[in-house]
């Protein structure tokens, strides 16, 4: 049985790597040359937008899935008309446009922060009038349609995974505390600490509603901001995610494994965390191997990627049986991780501090 699988990077890598113990074959779409899935499956190099290079990929595929939201709709519309796609292209179109996003979760009753389009000049003035001042912005912002969002000063940023499968089987995995910067993710701590169990069910309640909707199959993921004790959904990713690397090692099924059973129509697999994990994004440039592996419980996961600032090469995972434990784990780990970029000071600053 072999699936196709539109993009060659490392989600498409890792979701190999789950498949083939499973006796899955895989052949993937990417138009890049260097793609990393080239060392491990039959790679198909064309752009998405080629009709006779999609023609040809389909041939003979059980299914097609994807492992980002940036392939072009068309491209899963025309496979759609010869093969399954999961998940199904109204997904991804969902997810590439900002307002239509946020109005499909207004109209599925999901909490988001108030937003207004910005579609022609005249626009602009009555939104921020509406959402506050902008400033700056109306010299600025570029001649297309736009979506003004309300400021939220979020306490933190959380996502959930959820995974739908052809029968209408669902499962979540446990809420992911997430830390960017610079527009990157570069930490995540699962479960998310200090985590209530409504607002874990409201996560829950918020992804299965978008997963009915759209007849959703694969793993979804949802991004919130937590607000004075509220869930604000911000975005969703239709496909596997990187806040959910740590399920490799730290869930009894990972999320990989999970969204190609979701796309067979296989019974899912348990979402339970084994612990408490973090998952550390290496970003432009990496550790010494020998380095990070001398630390117990701790995971090297290498993209084979050529380093340029900006770029993911690899993540490190770490699995602990206390909150605590996980913290010593972290504080353990070599100097290259404890550069303000690695975000590593908030958790091991609360981890040190008196605890009531």
């Amino acid at each position: 049985m072999t699936l196709g699988i539109l993009g060659g990077g490392q989600l498409g890598y890792m979701l190999a790597l789950a498949g083939y113990p499973l006796g899955l074959h895989f052949r993937f779409l990417d138009p890049s040359p260097e793609a990393p899935v080239g060392r491990i499956a039959q790679r198909v190099t064309a752009e998405y937008t080629d009709h006779a290079a999609l023609e040809k990929f389909s041939n003979g595929l059980e299914l097609v899935t994807y492992e980002f939201e940036n392939v072009p709709v068309e491209a899963a519309k025309f496979l759609a008309q010869r093969v399954p796609v999961y998940p199904p292209p109204a997904a991804l179109e969902a997810a590439q446009d900002r307002l239509a996003e946020k109005t499909l979760f207004r109209n599925l009753g999901i909490s988001t922060t108030d937003f207004l389009p910005v579609v022609k000049p005249g626009d602009f003035d009555a939104a921020i009038k509406q959402l506050g001042h902008v400033a700056k912005a109306k010299s600025e912002l570029p001649n297309v349609a736009l979506i003004l969002e309300r400021f939220v000063p979020f306490t933190r940023e959380l996502s959930v995974l959820a995974a739908r499968s052809r029968n209408g089987e669902t499962a979540f995995y446990p809420l992911v505390e997430n830390h960017h910067l610079g527009g990157i993710l570069r930490l995540s701590l699962a479960p998310a600490p200090s985590l209530d169990p409504p607002v874990q069910r409201a996560a829950e309640g918020v992804a299965r509603r978008v997963l009915e909707a759209l007849q959703y199959v694969g793993v979804l993921a949802i991004e919130f901001f937590q607000h004075e004790g509220r869930l604000l959904a911000n975005e969703m990713a239709p496909r596997v995610h990187n806040s959910g690397h740590w399920t490799i090692e730290g869930a009894v099924t990972s999320q990989f494994e999970n969204h190609l059973r979701a796309v067979l129509g296989l019974p899912l697999g348990s979402t339970a965390a084994a612990g408490d994990c973090a998952m550390i994004n290496l970003i432009g440039d990496l550790p010494e191997p020998a380095e990070v592996l001398a630390v117990p419980d701790t995971h090297l996961h290498l993209y084979g990627k050529v380093p340029r600032p900006g770029r993911k090469l690899g993540h490190v995972t770490l699995s602990a049986a206390s909150p605590e434990r996980l913290a010593l784990r972290l504080s353990e780990l070599p100097a290259f991780f404890h550069r303000p970029d690695f975000c590593l000071h908030p958790v091991l600053a609360h981890s040190a501090s008196p605890r009531a």
